[in-house]
């Protein structure tokens, strides 16, 4: 049998034979496919930087993960839970997952209601009053969202929800498809710079074209 090589990169995150792989908090459970494998009784899910941009980010060189065990996190933009899945099996706490697309939705709630740290909740991410009550204290916002205003949304829900962390990903084509991303990117992330220390800007190539990760911590 091949000896299966692995690597802890950061809480709750692991390297085995080369794959990103975060620790599955329901044996058996697929969200997207994924294989899962066994390793000292535990099981695995591989995690494909092609589905998501954490993973990506992480295989890109993020130095610093704030979404760490046993923290709060509030994702805006979850779509179908991919990602946030990933993210629910490393903290194992409450997950917050806004997702504005009721066809998302559909497919987000079997996975929450399996994953049980998931908790979808209908939303538009510029609205952080519309949700407030369904959340309580959280640690890290996570936000992966096509509206135009991307910046604009995180800071209201960091003014909100007060975070110590926040991971923003930037998607220059649903800000301003003709201006090349390199200055929309300058331009956003310009617009955190008061509210938000940079820690890291990460581009996402070739996983997601013209995307970037940014690593922030809360003044």
């Amino acid at each position: 049998m091949l000896q299966r090589k692995m690597k802890k990169i950061f809480p709750g995150v692991y390297r085995i034979n080369g794959k990103l792989a975060t620790k599955n908090s329901v044996r058996g459970f697929r969200v997207y496919g994924e294989r899962l494998i066994e390793k000292k009784g535990q099981e695995y899910r591989f995690w494909d930087p092609f589905r998501s941009k954490l993973g990506a980010g992480i295989l890109k060189g993020l130095k610093k993960l704030p979404i760490k065990p046993n923290y709060n996190v509030l994702y805006l933009g979850s779509s179908t839970g991919t990602t946030a899945s990933h993210v629910a099996d490393i903290t194992r706490n409450s997950v917050y997952c806004i997702e504005f697309s009721k066809r998302m939705m559909r497919e987000l709630i079997p996975v929450s209601g399996v994953k049980t740290n998931m908790i979808p909740i209908l939303g538009d991410a510029i609205h952080p009053l519309e949700y407030c009550h369904n959340i309580n204290l959280v640690d890290v916002i996570y936000q992966d969202v096509a509206q135009p205003n991307q910046a604009e949304i995180l800071i209201k829900n960091t003014e909100m929800f007060a975070p110590r962390y926040a991971m923003f990903v930037v998607k220059s084509r649903s800000i301003n498809a003709v201006k090349s991303p390199k200055k929309v990117f300058e331009e956003e992330i310009d617009k955190l710079k008061e509210k938000f220390k940079i820690l890291q800007i990460v581009d996402l190539r070739p996983y997601d074209k013209d995307h970037v990760l940014v690593n922030l911590e809360v003044f």
